[in-house]
């Protein structure tokens, strides 16, 4: 799976990593707002890679939370997925919308591979600095440079540079930020 070759996703052995996952994001999910050191003890169990100060607002979810890695101070706001089954690798100090869907998983193209059941993924790295609307897709195998803004709604399904604002379906770069 980590390897980007074709896998399957109903081995035992996910499966089970997926469930131990899903546990911990009922436990997130469930969690009240007067309890902070809870659900800080929570991802700590779910996403061992987060640096400091991640500020996650649920519901949250992911398949094993184990791929994701952050840096400091990221925010997630409410309904996001982080489907991990390659690395998310997230920069400092980034900012993500409501309902932002960050998609590694993929599902091979001839249908008759497809009828298999197996699946591959790609990774995706996000910099430092970045600014993500609401409601957007970040699909397999894309890269968001650092301090790019990516407008609400867009579907990113390629990389984006650095210093930019994006936007749009399929997202496009509209200009240019000051350095």
């Amino acid at each position: 799976m980590l390897s980007g070759e074709l896998y399957d996703a109903l081995d035992p052995q996910l499966t089970d990593e997926r469930i131990k996952a899903r546990l911990l994001l009922k436990a997130l999910n469930e969690s009240r707002e007067d309890d902070p050191e809870k659900r800080v003890d929570i991802l700590k169990a779910l996403i061992p890679q987060a640096g400091a100060g991640l500020w996650l607002q649920p519901p949250f979810y992911c398949d094993y939370g184990y791929n994701i890695q952050l840096g400091e101070r990221v925010f997630f706001n409410f309904n996001c997925v982080v489907l991990d089954v390659m690395p998310v690798t997230i920069g400092s100090r980034t900012l993500f919308g409501p309902n932002v869907q960050i998609y590694t998983a993929m599902h091979p193209m001839d249908h008759k591979e497809r009828a298999t059941g197996l699946e591959f993924a790609k990774p995706i790295t996000i910099g430092e600095d970045v600014w993500i609307g609401g409601s957007v897709v970040i699909c397999p195998g894309v890269t968001i440079g650092d301090r790019s803004v990516i407008g609400a709604g867009s579907v990113v399904t390629k990389d984006i540079p650095a210093d930019v604002v994006a936007a749009g379906n399929p997202c496009k770069v509209i200009r240019s930020l000051p350095q």
